[in-house]
C-alpha cells in the first residue's frame, strides 16, 4: 500500500521576476541528509536534538590547506590553535596533531593546553587579564607572554626580579591598517610611539627577553591587504630593534581574524563570494615580510593564531521544528528547538539553514525563532525555506567557531557535541548536560533548605 503523502497547505505567491542579476532569479535548495557519511536523522535519534556535529575531515583539510598556503610562500611558519574559538579537547588535539601550538587568552585556557599535553614553551599567552599568579606560572614554565599594557609590563619586570628568571616576552601592537574602527583597545599603538616606548622600557630593564612582536588587527577581516599593512609595520619595528639594539627578534605574530565563509548580517553578498581565500592572506603577509628588508638568514618566524577560518565550516547544528504559526502581519514563523543560547553567532551571521529531508519545490519567507522565552531569540529574521512541519529536522551551517565556547546554560541545558571521524564514525566529545551539571558548585544555606507552600 502506497504511503500517504504529507499534507502541505497551498501557497499563493505573486510572480514578480524583476530584472535579472548576476545571481539569477532563483535560489536552489537541496536537503542535507548526511554529514561525512553519518545520517542526520540517525545522529538526532541517537544523541538527541539539538545537536552539534563537527567534521574531523574538514578540520584537518582546513589546517593542511592553510599550512600549504603559507609554507609555500614563506620559509618559517608556525600555527598556534586559538583555544577561545573552540576549546573542546578533541578539537584542540586535532590541531595539535597537525602541528599547531596553543594560543590562549586566560589561565583557564592555559591550563587546558597544558592538560592536553602542549609543551608550555609552545604556548602563546595573550590577553589583558593576567594576574600575578598567572604570570608567575607562565614565567616558571618559560611560556611566551604577550604583554598588552604598561601595568602588565611593570608587573612582569617586577616578577622577573623576584623569581630570578628572564621571561620571554613580546608586545601586542595596534595600528592603522585602513580598517575602521581600529582595534586600539588592545596593545600599544604603532603610530603614536607607544609600541616603541614599550620596547625601550623592556630593553632598558635588562630583565626581560624580547623575542617577538604580536598584532591582532580585528575579527572577520574581509581585507587581506590589511594584513600586508600590519606585517610591514611589525617588520619595520623589528628592523628598528635590530638596528638600534642589535637584537634579532625571533618571530612576528599576525594573530587571527581571518574570515570564514559565513554571511555577515547586512551583507549584500553571501560569505562564500566575498571572503578571501587563505592563499590571499598568505600572499599579502608573506610578500610584506619578504620585501621588508630582512637578510635571508634573519627572517623572523611567522606565527599565526588562526581559529575561525579553520573550524567554522567544520561545525553544524542539527535541530528540530517545534511548531509553526502566523504573525500578526501574516509572516510565517517557525519555532525551532535551538536558539541564541547555543547559537550565539546568529547575532552576527545569517546562517544557512538546510532541511534534512526531501521537500516540495514551494518556498516561503519565514522568521525562525528559538524556544527561549525572550523576544531576542531570533535565529533568522528572514529566510526563504520550503514549508517545514513540526518534527522536521534542519541543519544549520558553519557553527564550529565560538558557538560551543559561548553557549549558555539559560532556560535550557546545552546539547551534546559529536565528532564524525575520518571514517564517518560519530564520537561523543561532550555529552548532553544534565541538571546536575548546572547545579554543580551550588550550595544552599541550612536556613534555606526547607519551606512550606
Amino acid at each position: 500500500m502506497a504511503q500517504k503523502k504529507q499534507y502541505e497547505r497551498p501557497i499563493i505567491k505573486p510572480l514578480n521576476t524583476g530584472l535579472m542579476n548576476k545571481f539569477g532569479t532563483k535560489t536552489e535548495y537541496a536537503p542535507v541528509k548526511m554529514i561525512d557519511g553519518a545520517y542526520v536523522k540517525d545522529l538526532i535519534k541517537e544523541y538527541g536534538s539539538p545537536l552539534f556535529v563537527l567534521s574531523e575531515r574538514k578540520i584537518r583539510e582546513n589546517i593542511r590547506n592553510a599550512k600549504r598556503a603559507f609554507e609555500t610562500r614563506y620559509p618559517k611558519v608556525q600555527f598556534a590553535w586559538s583555544y577561545k574559538t573552540n576549546y573542546l579537547n578533541a578539537v584542540c588535539n586535532i590541531f595539535h596533531q597537525e602541528g599547531s601550538w596553543g594560543e590562549v587568552v586566560s589561565i583557564f585556557e592555559y591550563k587546558k593546553a597544558i592538560k592536553n599535553g602542549v609543551p608550555p614553551e609552545k604556548i602563546l599567552f595573550n590577553g589583558p587579564d593576567k594576574t600575578d599568579d598567572d604570570l608567575t606560572i607562565a614565567i616558571n614554565n618559560n611560556s611566551c607572554i604577550h604583554i598588552d599594557h604598561l601595568d602588565e609590563l611593570y608587573r612582569v619586570i617586577e616578577l622577573a626580579g623576584e623569581l630570578h628568571k628572564k621571561p620571554r616576552v613580546a608586545i601586542r601592537v595596534n595600528m592603522d591598517t585602513g580598517i575602521y574602527p581600529m582595534w586600539d583597545r588592545f596593545g600599544f599603538n604603532y603610530e603614536n610611539g607607544q609600541a616603541w616606548d614599550a620596547i625601550n622600557k623592556i630593553i632598558a630593564s635588562g630583565k626581560l627577553d624580547l623575542v617577538g612582536l604580536h598584532a591582532h588587527i580585528g575579527t572577520f577581516m574581509l581585507s587581506a591587504k590589511a594584513y600586508g599593512v600590519a606585517a610591514s609595520k611589525l617588520a619595520d619595528l623589528a628592523l628598528s630593534v635590530k638596528r638600534m639594539f642589535g637584537i634579532k627578534l625571533t618571530y612576528i605574530d599576525l594573530g587571527g581574524g581571518f574570515a570564514s565563509k559565513n554571511t555577515l548580517k547586512g551583507s549584500f553578498q553571501i560569505g562564500a563570494d566575498v571572503t578571501p581565500e587563505i592563499s590571499d592572506y598568505a600572499e599579502e603577509i608573506s610578500t610584506a615580510l619578504l620585501n621588508a628588508g630582512f637578510p635571508t638568514e634573519d627572517l623572523p618566524y611567522l606565527y599565526l593564531e588562526t581559529g575561525r577560518a579553520l573550524v567554522d565550516d567544520a561545525g553544524f547544528l542539527l535541530g528540530t521544528v517545534i511548531s509553526n504559526k502566523r504573525l500578526s502581519d501574516g509572516r510565517r514563523a517557525t519555532i525551532m528547538d535551538f536558539g541564541v543560547n547555543i547559537l550565539f553567532t546568529s547575532f552576527w551571521y545569517d546562517h544557512k539553514i538546510s532541511p534534512a529531508q526531501d521537500f516540495s519545490h514551494h518556498t516561503e519567507e519565514s522568521v525562525l525563532y528559538g524556544p527561549l522565552c525572550m523576544n531576542i531569540d531570533v535565529v533568522r529574521e528572514n529566510v526563504t525555506l520550503p514549508p517545514l512541519m513540526a518534527g522536521d529536522q534542519v541543519v544549520v551551517h558553519y557553527v564550529g567557531a565560538y558557538n560551543i565556547t559561548q553557549s549558555m546554560q539559560f532556560i535550557s541545558t546545552r546539547p551534546a557535541v559529536v565528532l564524525v571521524d575520518m571514517k564517518g564514525t560519530p564520537h561523543v566529545i561532550k555529552r548532553k548536560e544534565t541538571i546536575e551539571d548546572v547545579e554543580l558548585g551550588e550550595k544552599i544555606p541550612d536556613y534555606l533548605e526547607k519551606f512550606e507552600l
